[in-house]
């Protein structure tokens, strides 16, 4: 049997993972100013907040087209490859994971088990990088979606983000319509619960709601029973990633912190500057 990995651009993955034989990244496009952008492809972070700034119109994102994600696993299983760990961005967020589970029974000439990552990112990206680790020693796909399930079941990931209204327009806030007359001259903590984006605490500025999470992650790597992997993610902020991570480094001697970033689809919908703290099982 010989398994291959597919997930999406908005996993956080090094250049050594991206060029990995055995993986395939499905690119999720953005529009801007009526124009597509796949997401990997077309743009990258470095360049899109520049656009994003001088868009005339709110950015969008969309769904990959079901015929090309369709023929990228045919061409997989052409390759010889009999069975597919397909691992996406949370359901909370986009549609496309839960799309992918209804269609997977019937595409034909390969097994497509298609993963519900309820995060994106970093955290994301380790689970795309475990899931490669195992296919590569042989692991069945029950004993990989274990796993998986496992890092799942112990990622938490918390957000400030600098314009709230950003997130409510987009959708992505979970009761966001409710919440926002009462946030706007705050700076909230947010946190991905059950793969929605939801308000975690009401926070008067961007300091004090900056110094709650690193009390939240200093809390978790203290009191953790498992090893854990811990990341600061940021949204074209990386002089204030750099410091937060020095800070925690302080606190927790020990700690093992990665810095990464926002890619263009995540970016659309938290906004520049945004910094997230999470933390996943290893």
């Amino acid at each position: 049997m010989k398994t291959a990995v597919v997930t999406d651009s908005t996993a956080y993955l090094t250049e050594e993972l991206k060029n990995h034989p055995d993986l395939f990244i499905i690119p999720i496009p953005v529009i801007l100013d009526g124009k597509i952008y796949n997401e990997g492809v077309d743009i990258e972070a470095n360049d899109y907040y520049d656009l994003l700034n001088n868009s005339k119109e709110f950015p969008t994102t969309s769904q990959p087209s079901v015929g090309e994600v369709l023929e990228l696993f045919q061409s997989i299983a052409k390759q010889g490859y009999t069975q597919v760990v397909s691992i996406h961005l949370s359901s909370g967020i986009s549609g496309f994971v839960n799309n992918l589970i209804s269609m997977s029974p019937g595409i034909e000439g390969i097994e497509v088990r298609a993963f519900d990552s309820l995060i994106t990112s970093m955290p994301m990206g380790y689970m795309v990088q475990s899931a490669l680790e195992m296919a590569g020693s042989g692991s069945s796909l029950d004993e990989i979606f274990a796993k998986l399930m496992l890092i799942r079941d112990h990622t938490e990931a918390f957000l400030v983000v600098q314009d709230l209204n950003i997130l409510v327009r987009g959708g992505r806030l979970k009761n966001g319509a409710a919440l926002i007359a009462g946030l706007l001259k705050i700076k909230p903590v947010l946190k991905f619960d059950e793969g929605n984006i939801v308000l975690s605490e009401k926070i008067r500025s961007t300091k004090k709601a900056l110094g709650r999470v690193e009390d939240l992650m200093a809390k978790k790597h203290k009191k953790s029973k498992v090893d854990m992997q811990f990341f600061i993610i940021h949204a074209n902020n990386l002089a204030v990633a750099e410091l937060e991570k020095l800070e925690m480094e302080e606190r927790c001697p020990g700690i093992n912190i990665e810095i990464g970033h926002f890619g263009p689809v995540i970016g659309t919908h938290l906004g520049e500057k945004a910094i997230a703290f999470a933390w996943c099982a290893k």
